[in-house]
């Protein structure tokens, strides 16, 4: 946003007061200021020159005190014409202005249009004078060139509705100042012998107040010069009068206005539409309008999107004597929820989204008034004021004492102080023994001012945060509990990171359903954010999806990587209607170099790791049928825990890995973080180590396509054999027509060295027990 300080010091004395320290207090006080930007000062020696001979490629100027030539062939040139001329020496903003020969003839300046003059974006023809101005009077001397403009960061306004209007911010440098501001001009609408604007507003929860008025016998066209230069330097182009007036009054107050050609409004009604429709704005687009979408209606016909454009067929143009001004005050939310479906936000719908103050309506229509007034002497109010107050907000009372402002800051504030910042700021403020009663001003209360906290952020930041003694606070200071969440997701993320030198990620919560795309998976129908873009509207509820697109877009910078992240998704709605929200570990192993087979048992033992570090517990994996698409249908695993279901490994589905990579492997799991912290940790058992040496014994077996390792393991767990120290699986080998697995037995004794005899027995009891199961050696 974009503020005039000339504009500011129509309400507000500042001539005793540096400008630009005073904008610095403004950031330290109020907003931040993202630049200042001084305007004139590449202007000068510009006059007021009279067109008194028009040549085939030259004119002559009368400049008051000598008369010039100068090469011009703008094509709204006339006799008598005044114009500014910048003469030989003189400064614009294009550069300084010399004497020059074009096409032989001799120019000793140049005439110079709106755009040259950088007070416009005007440059269809040269600038116009009025010609009661005399000759050779410097223009900065008629007309408000000079100006110094600051920029306020829009962010730091949203909680401030008063402060989208030059109106409000000057009450600020007022404060900063210890000044009372000037009360806003206006002109007061009495009653006449006209009716009123018919209007009924029918979306009443849409609606905080909607005031309207017919104004007729508006002669003139185009604005005041200091009128536009003002519009232009604050970020906006001048159109015509009635448009730059309502323009003008947004700028100043924060109320937003439209003007409709009478012509066209008969009866004006509020509401919603019943049917999806299709409404050409002024920006001559045609937008789609649904159910949920304020508009505003003459009758039945469209003319306006509340809060944000009006229609094309009903906008003031060049001959438009008489206009119904609409100066309303809609719900935010409702303006922002369409401003968001349509892709259009306006200056308009910034402010309604803010919250306004529904006492600016009467306001900005009175303010509105009082400007025509004074710029065009023919026009007159004819109709009654139309205003339907359909929702006021309650009045805001807050108590406080001065005890409470004292331990809130740290510092002794003079009651006096105190009372005069909030009255300056425009609260209404009484007080008896140091006790305070504040009646919050409803440009302060539709969602700034609610409590006593803000209050003390008023009192303190007009005081200075900058005049506050700099000292060290004295209060006890104790670590922060760490739950036992956070201190398995540090060890995770430690042992995956140092251990296993894997990645970690950080990601949205929705879906990309463009990235999807890419990797041929498609975002399955789960909890959408509302106002969100289509291909990002779905809450995701796994977290490898998103980990694969990463794969995907970072596949071509190394052949071998892994990439992990704890994050949250979304696994429907609970009974209560809230979302079921649930902490995962995604983790994702890409490798051009490794098999898929040895990947996925290093993913097999990197779990196993995880859970022996968090749990002391043994993990047990078991086949399961895929639950999503980009699963593989086979080759997916249930992890469990103690008996109880945590995750699930898996590699792609052929569709997916094709579309990724067709020459790596890709090995993924995903472990339920909350399902996890659910178990409670065993005791971990210490076994004191043999000094004796190990003796390994492998075999191979074959077994059915659906025998798990745990299936079998019972074979020889059951003959509690003693010198059995491990048991491990060592590979898994599968053709068409063999499936087998190799597993090895580790021999160990604590009290002496083992015989091969010793070994060999226990093996044999193993293998018979494993032959009366049907399971055969190799």
């Amino acid at each position: 946003m974009f503020v005039s300080m000339n504009w500011i010091q129509e309400f507000v004395d500042l001539k005793k007061h540096n400008i630009l320290d005073l904008i610095h207090r403004f950031t330290l006080s109020t907003a931040e200021v993202e630049d200042i930007i001084i305007r004139g000062d590449n202007i000068k020696d510009v006059v007021v020159g009279e067109i008194i001979e028009i040549n085939a490629h030259t004119v002559k100027l009368d400049c008051g005190n000598k008369i010039f030539n100068c090469v011009c062939n703008a094509p709204n040139l006339k006799l008598g014409m005044k114009v500014p001329f910048a003469k030989a020496g003189s400064l614009i903003p294009k550069g300084k202005i010399e004497t020059c020969i074009i096409s032989g003839h001799e120019s000793e300046g140049m005439c110079c249009s709106e755009a040259d003059l950088g007070i416009s974006d005007d440059n269809t023809g040269i600038m116009v004078i009025d010609n009661f101005i005399s000759n050779g009077i410097d223009i900065k001397d008629i007309y408000c060139i000079d100006d110094i403009i600051f920029e306020v960061d829009n962010k730091s306004l949203t909680n401030r509705p008063d402060l989208w209007g030059h109106y409000g911010i000057a009450r600020e440098f007022a404060a900063l100042t210890e000044q009372s501001i000037k009360p806003l001009p206006i002109c007061e609408i009495e009653d006449n012998e006209y009716e009123e604007v018919n209007v009924d507003v029918l979306a009443r929860d849409l609606v905080y107040r909607y005031s309207a008025l017919k104004v007729s016998g508006i002669s003139k066209n185009i604005s005041p010069v200091n009128m536009r230069i003002r519009l232009y330097y604050c970020g906006m182009r001048a159109i015509n009068l009635v448009a730059d007036l309502t323009n003008y009054i947004m700028l100043e107050t924060g109320q937003p206005m439209h003007a409709f050609d009478a012509e066209f409004i008969q009866h004006i009604v509020v509401d919603t539409p019943k049917t999806e429709c299709k409404f050409v704005t002024l920006d001559k687009a045609e937008r789609s309008i649904d159910t949920s979408m304020l508009m505003i209606y003459n009758e039945k016909e469209p003319v306006a999107i509340a809060g944000i454009m009006g229609g094309l067929y009903s906008e003031i143009k060049d001959n438009t004597e008489s206009v119904v001004l609409e100066s309303a005050n809609f719900d935010g939310v409702s303006v922002r929820k369409t401003s968001s479906k349509l892709g259009l936000r306006t200056d308009a719908s910034m402010r309604y989204e803010k919250i306004l103050d529904p006492e600016l309506t009467l306001i900005g229509i009175k303010r509105f008034v009082y400007l025509l007034k004074h710029i065009d002497n023919n026009g007159f109010v004819s109709s009654k004021l139309a205003d339907k107050y359909v929702k006021k907000y309650d009045e805001i009372s807050i108590q406080f004492d001065k005890h409470y402002v004292d331990r809130y800051t740290g510092i002794n504030i003079s009651t006096e102080q105190i009372e005069k910042t909030l009255s300056l700021l425009g609260f209404s403020v009484s007080e008896d023994e140091d006790n305070f009663t504040v009646i919050v001003p409803s440009f302060r209360g539709t969602k700034d001012v609610t409590i006593k906290a803000d209050i003390i952020e008023e009192i303190t930041r007009i005081y200075g945060y900058d005049n506050f003694e700099i000292k060290p606070t004295y209060s006890k200071l104790q670590p922060v509990k760490i739950t036992n969440e956070k201190k398995d997701e540090y060890t995770i993320k430690d042992l995956l990171i140092s251990k296993y030198f894997m990645n970690e990620v950080h990601s949205y919560i929705w879906c990309d359903s463009r990235k999807y795309k890419k990797i041929g998976i498609d975002a399955l129908d789960n909890v959408r954010i509302l106002n969100m873009p289509p291909e990002n509207g779905t809450i995701r509820n796994s977290m490898l999806p998103t980990l694969l697109s990463f794969v995907y877009e970072n596949r071509s910078y190394a052949e071998e990587f892994s990439i992990f992240e704890i994050g949250r998704v979304v696994d429907g709605l609970k009974e209560n209607g809230l979302c079921n929200e649930r902490k995962k570990l995604g983790v994702v192993f890409y490798s051009k170099i490794k098999s898929e087979k040895d990947l996925y048992f290093k993913c097999i033992d990197i779990i196993k790791d995880l859970m022996f570090c968090l749990k002391h517990a043994d993990t047990v994996f078991k086949k399961t049928k895929a639950v999503q698409l980009w699963q593989h249908p086979v080759n997916t695993s249930e992890i469990l825990i103690l008996g109880k279901t945590l995750g699930f490994i898996n590699t792609l589905h052929p569709n997916v890995i094709e579309k990724i990579d067709k020459n790596a492997a890709i090995i993924c799991f995903e472990i339920d973080f909350n399902k996890l912290e659910e178990l409670s940790q065993l005791d971990i058992k210490f076994n004191e180590p043999s000094k004796f040496p190990n003796i390994e014994y492998d075999i191979s077996i074959n077994i059915k396509e659906d025998t798990r390792y745990e299936d079998i393991k019972i074979e020889w767990e059951k003959l509690n054999i003693e010198i059995v120290s491990n048991v491990q699986v060592i590979d898994v080998y599968k053709t068409k027509d063999i499936n087998s697995m190799t597993i090895r037995f580790t021999f160990n004794s604590k009290e002496k060295t083992l015989s091969l005899e010793e070994v060999q027995n226990c093996m044999d009891k193993i293998i018979s027990n494993l032959n009366d199961n049907e399971i055969k050696l190799r």
